[in-house]
């Protein structure tokens, strides 16, 4: 489906702190109750409307290991939006975003990043370590937007990528962001070339090409810009339902 505006998206945080989940409950509307490890990276694609525009988001989501570091750190340049992670019930992962974050910024290329800080879990309060206050003053001292979510309940998930896409899309129309610049995770689609819209409401086009159990992390050998394209052996087959986004 045609679009005017792609926004690379890229996940980060400690292992644990429901990364997959989160992209998984805004992708594809359910929750995976098993914990698994991402390996390297997992890969979601989703349509939304904007002002009466479609806005593809590309999200990456990156393993939170620090023997994966080495490949996702790749995946930070050309992010034009990111989702800072953390589990509300587990204080370490608190503790850790002040180096997440600074590695975030260290490699990216975009200074115009738009970063949200997600406490995820908020369904479990009984269980809380980390006030909500605790992760809104870390946000304010950083410059971040805050949320709380839960990827289980569904609370607040849609907002926490659509917040994101929206700051994104204030800065472009304020001219902040430089459309031409494609290494700064923005990509015109055909509607903008065409200058058309028309009246339909996207709430679907979602898909979600999960890659875990993969020793080898799917690192493109190209870009386009600062856009990464899907490797040919993760596309999606006729009849699957897979990917149905192929950027490159």
């Amino acid at each position: 489906m045609s679009y005017h505006h792609l926004y690379k998206f890229i996940i980060i945080g400690d292992t644990g702190a429901g990364k997959s989940c989160l992209l998984l409950q805004f992708t594809d509307k359910r929750f995976h109750s098993g914990y698994d490890l991402t390996i390297g990276v997992e890969f979601g694609a989703k349509l939304i409307r904007m002002n009466n525009k479609r806005i593809k988001l590309q999200i990456w989501d990156t393993a939170g290991q620090e023997s994966f570091r080495s490949i996702t750190r790749s995946y930070y340049r050309g992010s034009a939006g990111a989702l800072l992670v953390y589990d509300i019930t587990r204080p370490e992962t608190f503790a850790n975003l002040t180096t997440w974050l600074e590695e975030a910024r260290a490699h990216s290329n975009n200074k115009d990043m738009v970063i949200i800080l997600v406490g995820n879990k908020c369904d479990m309060e009984s269980r809380r370590k980390v006030r909500y206050e605790e992760g809104e003053a870390f946000a304010k001292e950083h410059g971040l937007l805050f949320i709380e979510t839960s990827a289980k309940t569904a609370t607040n998930v849609d907002s926490a990528f659509t917040r994101v896409a929206e700051t994104i899309y204030s800065k472009i129309e304020s001219g902040t962001i430089d459309l031409k610049n494609e290494s700064l995770g923005i990509k015109l689609g055909s509607e903008a070339a065409a200058g058309g819209a028309d009246g339909v409401t996207v709430r679907g086009g979602a898909a979600l090409l999960r890659l875990r159990g993969r020793r080898q992390a799917p690192l493109p050998a190209a870009r386009v810009g600062g856009l990464l394209p899907v490797p040919h052996h993760l596309r999606s087959q006729p009849g699957t339902n897979s990917c149905m986004c192929v950027i490159g």
